[in-house]
């Protein structure tokens, strides 16, 4: 069931922190699939479910292109056994930027950089087959490719290939379930999760 937040409810989460969703160092299958998002939302913050909000197609998409391999409501966020399914599929999410805000727009140029750094690092660390990045114009500030367009890029990240995806917010408006679906199909087919 989707939960209830009045408007000073999740205010106060503005600046909480999202822990990644990654297995435990030595624990758990690897990550073929590293989804990345801009940062966490307010709802997202509130839940401690990345691309949560009820307006979020995220994991509609994902479960309409075969990734999921399950429903899982994006506005009540995920639970234990959720989150143990998408790891157990290899999949993982973590975000450029890790403090919530309302909107991504309220972050600085600095810190989508920064968040650049921090991906290489996580990347590194992890060790996914794919990286796919949920957001073109963050993609263009944090890794400063101001000409990079959707899909595959033309480099690799730390290893990993890197794909550039829509961001599935409902502010996204021209993208549909079907064509994020689309979209995020192709990177899943790279990573063999699909």
């Amino acid at each position: 069931m989707t939960p209830r937040f009045t408007q000073a409810e999740l205010q106060s989460y503005r600046g909480a922190e999202v822990p990644d969703l990654l297995p435990e160092p030595g624990s758990g299958p690897r990550v073929r699939l590293l989804f990345v998002g801009i940062n966490p939302g307010l709802w997202t913050a509130a839940t401690l479910t990345h691309f949560a909000h009820p307006g979020n197609r995220f994991y509609p998409a994902l479960e309409r292109a075969g990734i999921s391999g399950r429903r899982i409501d994006q506005g009540a966020g995920m639970d234990d056994e959720d989150r143990a399914h998408l790891l157990d599929r290899g999949i993982g999410i973590t975000n450029l930027v890790p403090r919530a805000t309302a909107r991504a727009d309220e972050l600085s140029a600095s810190e989508l950089r920064e968040g650049g750094e921090r991906l290489r690092d996580t990347v590194r660390r992890v060790r996914p087959a794919v990286v796919a990045v949920a957001g073109i114009t963050a993609y263009r500030s944090a890794f400063g490719a101001r000409g990079a367009t959707p899909g595959r890029q033309p480099e690799d990240l730390e290893g990993a290939q890197l794909w550039v995806v829509s961001n599935p917010s409902g502010l996204n408006a021209h993208e549909t379930v079907a064509s994020l679906a689309e979209a995020y199909a192709e990177p899943a087919l790279a990573a063999g999760v699909i």
